[in-house]
């Protein structure tokens, strides 16, 4: 859902991109549902209006047949300035949405307007509201992204410079154990040679250990 209403948004053009998680969704799903929130209201306020149309313009009509049949009357045989009045009275009563053209259906509608209009405004200061609270939310968001980002990054680089560590104490271990390998061939053969050469074995280099042991 969040994504179908990203790319009705933004049409042909690519969408950002943005850390895909539990967070981010739950912001983007707030969007969402204002969003569609206020296109129901326009939707709903766009077929009122094309209702309370229709019935003006039978309402006109209806009052067109009373001025004819009552009065023998006609918008031609009124004066410009009658029928300026009488436009100013029908266009008023549109804009009002007045069920016809009475003084009183006039006060009711002025009242109405008056309480949707205190409605409106107080919905439009709760949805501002809402809005930036989710907007500081996604900043905190984002903002939270970043740090992770950040300590990620330094941890990498640390475990980076613990694995040179180990790797070069690894490889001084192999050297040592190399290097003693290397140094008890070379006594072992020292002591064969020295044996060879008729010396006492009580004096080799095992022996001697053993003697101090």
């Amino acid at each position: 859902q969040v994504t179908s209403w990203l790319k009705k948004i933004y049409g042909n053009q690519p969408i950002p991109q943005y850390e895909v998680n539990a967070r981010t969704v739950d912001i983007l799903y707030e969007l969402v549902e204002c969003n569609e929130a206020r296109d129901r209201d326009v939707s709903l306020l766009i077929e009122d209006m094309k209702q309370r149309t229709t019935e003006y313009e039978a309402e006109a009509d209806y009052l067109q047949r009373l001025l004819t049949e009552s009065l023998g009357l006609s918008l031609s045989s009124l004066s410009s300035e009658g029928t300026s009045h009488l436009n100013v009275l029908v266009n008023s009563a549109m804009t009002l949405e007045t069920k016809d053209t009475s003084l009183a259906s006039f006060f009711c509608a002025i009242n109405d307007t008056t309480s949707e209009l205190y409605t409106t405004e107080s919905k439009n200061r709760e949805m501002e509201l809402e809005l930036t609270n989710i907007r500081k939310k996604l900043t905190a968001a984002l903002m939270l992204e970043k740090k992770l980002e950040e300590d990620l990054k330094k941890t990498e680089e640390l475990l980076e410079v613990e694995k040179a560590k180990a790797d070069s104490r690894s490889q001084n271990l192999k050297f040592l154990k190399d290097k003693s390998e290397d140094l008890k061939i070379r006594i072992k053969a020292a002591e064969e040679q020295l044996a060879a050469t008729g010396l006492d074995q009580s004096l080799t280099h095992e022996s001697l250990v053993s003697l101090s042991e």
